[in-house]
């Protein structure tokens, strides 16, 4: 079970409209609590210890912020002088996250497991000899605050291989994910997404899904945030 984990909170949460013009998307509520707070709430339940949280946009309202918990502890990595990207941000972060696997979880989403426990789940599916990535899959139908047509297809061994262009899959990445530290050997200086990584790890067979039992709200528009207050509602 991995230890350590990393939070995407820097970016600028743009597509949220003037939501984010004041404070950064990872601030939002939903259900009264801060986004960024439900999903340290379920690191720390997980037996996460440590959390590196990446910051850019209204980075000092998010550092204020985090300074109230106490578990986990947080360590910051800081973009303020330049925006990473998601992989960029990562492969900055390295030398907080250590030699070890570790989780990676978007700042904006929001899940709730079925009959198991979805961090425990990855770590009990995941195998470091033969997996380079393992990514929390969500199923399409039911995703809430989604309107797109996947990601990607996942084999039976839990493989997975990218959308053909003009066809639909019927997963997302649910921006849950143990990351290897291998897998940013030799990356770019510059900023990049971490889709460079994953079709690295895919070209060699090592990219790995596991399909979530529950439910999961990507809250990167204002009518996922509304969508998401409905859902805790009901």
């Amino acid at each position: 079970m991995p230890k350590t984990a990393m939070v995407l909170a820097a970016g600028l949460g743009s597509r949220m409209g003037g939501l984010t013009e004041t404070r950064p998307k990872p601030l939002l509520q939903v259900g009264g609590r801060a986004i960024i707070d439900r999903v340290l709430d379920r690191l720390a339940a997980a037996g996460v210890g440590r959390v590196v949280v990446n910051l850019h946009h209204h980075a000092d309202l998010l550092r204020q912020h985090l300074s109230n918990r106490s578990e986990p502890a947080i360590e910051f990595s800081d973009e303020s002088d330049r925006l990473m990207n998601t992989g960029g941000g990562v492969a900055k972060a390295l030398p907080l996250l250590g030699a070890e696997p570790f989780f990676v979880i978007n700042g904006d989403v929001i899940w709730f497991d079925g009959m198991g426990n979805s961090l425990h789940d990855l770590a009990l599916r995941f195998q470091p000899d033969s997996m380079s990535a393992l990514l929390l899959m969500q199923p399409t139908v039911g995703a809430v605050g989604y309107g797109g047509i996947g990601d990607f297809g996942m084999r039976p061994d839990g493989r997975l291989f990218r959308r053909p262009e003009r066809e639909v899959v019927p997963f997302i990445h649910a921006g849950v994910q143990i990351l290897t530290p291998a897998l940013f050997t030799d990356c770019p200086r510059e900023p990049f997404s971490l889709n460079l990584v994953y079709d690295r790890a895919a070209e060699q067979k090592r990219l790995f899904g596991l399909r979530h039992e529950g439910q999961w709200m990507e809250l990167n528009r204002p009518e996922g945030l509304i969508a998401a207050e409905q859902a805790l509602l009901e």
